[in-house]
């Protein structure tokens, strides 16, 4: 695209035409039936354990979507605790700064309850908490046992509702203590040389079983992008993006990718 084409604000940013940020058609107005998604669960036998494996203590990582934080997995995590499993918060309050810089700091959690534990660390990461955990995979795949993607757009890098993208924009440009703190304009684009975006634009591949959850009626990201090449990696549901911590199904694939045996598993221990 040539510079011909461009308005006056398109010269004044840079990033503004860089293909790995997408607008998706996706209908968010779709996300305002999660409550609804809530309460299924919360009627349902599963719930309560009921139906699905269980862990034999475990350690999981739930990491948080984008303007989220540990709040929305508080119900995953108790879920999680009465099934068997040891789960563990991001310590994330609100998912709004740097993505490289806070996959550092969770790579410094994940080595922390590794030690706890003596064993890898399975994660569990809703939206761009599962494209964070896709970035941990590639630096620290000895510390990693699976990791499970909840409605995470990783193979485009960003392809979701224009709201989003655009919320993206806002707090790169008016970053402050509390907000976007250490966000640049090049942040989260295929523009940035950083660890998190490498990561996902060129990843290498690892001995790290990675599964992915994804539904066609999620209002937020496209399902196409929240795709593993290996169709037996992919779990297909139908709940919005928001429900995606909340919904029956998903509940039931994490129980059965958590509980699943990995075939041919010869991976030394991990390094304490």
């Amino acid at each position: 695209m040539g510079t011909e084409e461009l308005d006056d604000d398109d010269l004044a940013n840079p990033f503004a035409h860089d293909p790995s940020v997408q607008h998706a058609l996706t209908p968010l107005w779709r996300e305002a039936g999660w409550p609804l998604e809530w309460m299924r669960l919360r009627t349902s036998p599963v719930y309560y354990g009921h139906g699905v494996p269980r862990g034999a203590g475990e350690a999981v990582l739930l990491i948080p979507g984008f303007m989220s934080g540990d709040g929305l997995m508080l119900e995953l995590h108790r879920w999680l605790k009465r099934i068997g499993y040891r789960p563990y918060l991001s310590n994330i309050v609100w998912n709004n700064d740097c993505p490289d810089k806070t996959a550092r700091m969770l790579a410094d959690k994940v080595l922390r309850i590794q030690r706890e534990h003596g064993m890898r660390v399975r994660v569990i990461g809703h939206s761009l908490g599962g494209m964070l955990a896709k970035s941990l995979v590639q630096d620290h795949p000895d510390r990693i046992d699976r990791i499970i993607t909840l409605g995470s757009p990783f193979r485009s890098l960003v392809k979701a509702h224009p709201a989003v993208v655009g919320i993206w924009d806002q707090l790169k440009g008016t970053r402050s203590g509390l907000v976007g703190r250490n966000l640049h304009a090049s942040c989260g684009t295929g523009h940035c040389l950083c660890s998190f975006v490498k990561n996902l634009v060129q990843p290498q591949p690892q001995p790290v079983p990675q599964f992915a959850v994804f539904s066609r009626k999620d209002g937020v990201a496209h399902w196409s992008s929240c795709l593993e090449e290996d169709h037996a990696a992919n779990t297909e549901v139908k709940c919005t993006h928001i429900g995606m911590v909340y919904d029956v199904e998903v509940y039931k694939a994490i129980a059965q990718r958590l509980h699943q045996k990995i075939e041919g598993d010869h991976r030394s221990p991990p390094k304490a």
